[in-house]
């Protein structure tokens, strides 16, 4: 990975996490780092080797403190100001589970703050070699046919478009028209587009996806090897099984991996592997999108990418 390669990470709602956690004096130990999926899939294409861009929404006392963390990650921040508070959460880990204490859904944007996001994103997008879409924490934090307006401005720019979204967003993305679509399996699932987890059912849904606007889709499905549809065909994508440590972040860091490939100008069979290998790697730490680069691409000389029988 060169470090001319350029990203653009839509990100319109990044979060504030707060963290509870046990420290090994007996102690507590208290974490505030940035979050939110954009954030997320940025900061693995940092560590992928990219230079990334993230526009977003930063607002009131949260905002001022996530902008900070956020450029604390070597990720450029295009921020659109807002009257409004950024999202936030606090979990306690201290019992070796995330208990949930306190979740602040994000502001909904107003119709001058979305016209800001769209003009900046639009501006950053035309400067990247690969342009990722992220979605919002809260479904109503802007209106869905934003993803529709970006992905096809994009697009008939030149851009290649990555998006790893579902719900709405998702099938607003999808109108648009997408160079590649990540989404999981649950999320098909919990969605409607499929009704059980059955290989069949899955990629019937999956060859819905590419007739609304994707010309590939890649399906992460837990432990199990992912599914990837390229130009019709089904092919499966299988990485080295690691122990885990935390699975949360692991379809993040996939979609940054395969977006990073992609814009490096390397075939979509390359940024499969690159993607699976960034997602072998995320489980081994608790960080959220975090690996180390060399571990990353030795991963993916591991990864097998074969056609479905």
């Amino acid at each position: 990975m060169t470090a001319e390669s350029r990203a653009f990470v839509f990100a319109p709602s990044p979060l504030l996490t707060v963290t509870i956690e046990a420290a090994s004096d007996g102690g507590t130990e208290l974490h505030v780092h940035a979050g939110g999926q954009g954030f997320w899939i940025a900061r693995m294409a940092v560590s992928l080797g990219l230079k990334v861009t993230l526009c977003g929404v930063f607002g009131g006392e949260t905002g001022a403190i996530l902008h900070d963390i956020v450029k604390g990650e070597g990720i450029d921040v295009r921020a659109i100001e807002t009257s409004g508070e950024n999202g936030s959460y606090v979990h306690d880990r201290r019992g070796g589970e995330r208990e949930h204490l306190a979740d602040v859904t994000p502001a909904v944007l107003t119709r001058h703050e979305v016209d800001d996001l769209f003009g900046v994103s639009l501006t950053e997008g035309m400067k990247a070699d690969v342009a990722i879409l992220g979605g919002p924490h809260h479904d109503c934090a802007l209106p869905a046919d934003s993803y529709t307006r970006l992905a096809g401005d994009l697009q008939a720019l030149g851009i290649p478009v990555v998006a790893d979204l579902s719900g709405p967003t998702m099938t607003a993305a999808l109108a648009g028209g997408l160079t590649l679509l990540k989404v999981s399996h649950e999320d098909l699932i919990e969605d409607g587009r499929a009704k059980s987890e059955k290989p069949a059912e899955l990629i019937r849904a999956m060859r819905e996806l590419e007739s609304e606007g994707a010309r590939t889709v890649v399906l992460s499905r837990a432990g199990d090897p992912a599914f990837a549809l390229i130009d019709g065909e089904v092919w499966e994508v299988s990485a080295p099984s690691l122990t885990l440590v935390d699975h949360r972040g692991a379809g993040d860091s996939m979609t940054a991996g395969s977006a990073a490939a992609l814009g490096q100008g390397n075939s979509v069979q390359e940024a499969l592997r690159l993607g699976a290998a960034a997602g072998a790697a995320n489980v081994t730490r608790r960080g959220l999108a975090t690996a180390q680069r060399d571990l990353v691409h030795q991963l993916a000389e591991q990864v097998r990418v074969e056609r479905r029988k």
